[in-house]
């Protein structure tokens, strides 16, 4: 894998919460009353000799679904949008598209604030993802469901996200970083979903786009994109991403 971490290699770092790390495909097993993977991947998610993931032992390894299985660990991960935006960009673009896998479901936005275990996280492995060369191009964000419960955390998350962009620019030395966030298409109340999903639109920030998840199917759980609405937005990242950022770079 040396020969592939080099300068050629472009990086995107994947966080947030668990439609990030991807539930597409998730299904209950009948038998053991557990959820699997119903292991089917689409054509547009399927591996390429270009598209790599730093693993959880922080080394490069050819990506395929599911690529946060071993980030996070305590629920079944399925698909995300990873693999698709991950193909529809290496069609544009020259060399090695890297993904650095940082999502964990369930995660609420205070807990990927500065000095929290999940930020730190993703600082380092962003870091080591350009160790051995390559460039990070951009953060993608989804998350924002689990700030959906109470008033207090709806009206505190465009502050806080805010605060989340300026610290990972920082920290990674990179004050121009792209940031692609995507707005929520489900939450746990209606009412609170609509103000976080009013924040994440609204932030003005450069560099910083949104694309929108609302009217994407959702599974029966009315929390998780499908596995269709996952490859639809993977390619919405990766429109938006080449759209906005891929010439300036």
């Amino acid at each position: 894998m040396e020969e592939v971490a080099q300068s050629t290699q472009t990086i995107f770092v994947l966080a947030g919460q668990s439609n990030m790390s991807g539930r597409g495909g998730v299904i209950k097993d009948s038998h053991n009353n557990q959820k699997l993977w119903d292991r089917v991947v689409p054509l547009e998610c399927q591996p390429h000799p270009n598209i790599l993931r730093l693993s959880a032992k922080l080394k490069w390894e050819p990506a395929s679904e599911q690529i946060h299985a071993d980030i996070d660990t305590k629920k079944a991960c399925g698909v995300g949008p990873g693999m698709s935006f991950a193909n529809a960009v290496r069609e544009r673009i020259t060399g090695v598209v890297g993904l650095v896998p940082c999502a964990v479901g369930g995660t609420a936005i205070k807990e990927w604030a500065r000095g929290e275990e999940l930020y730190e996280n993703m600082v380092k492995r962003a870091k080591e993802s350009v160790k051995d060369g390559g460039e990070i191009k951009g953060l993608l964000w989804f998350q924002g469901e689990s700030d959906t419960s109470t008033q207090i955390e709806a009206d505190a998350y465009q502050g806080n996200m805010e605060k989340l962009i300026e610290n990972v620019r920082e920290d990674l030395g990179l004050p121009s970083l792209p940031i692609i966030q995507v707005a929520i298409a489900s939450g746990l109340d209606d009412n609170y979903m609509e103000k976080v999903r009013e924040a994440q639109l609204n932030i003005n920030l450069p560099n910083v786009v949104c694309v929108d998840a609302k009217g994407l199917d959702l599974k029966e759980d009315r929390l998780h994109l499908t596995t269709e609405s996952q490859v639809k937005l993977g390619n919405m990242l990766a429109d938006a991403y080449l759209k906005h950022f891929a010439a300036s770079q």
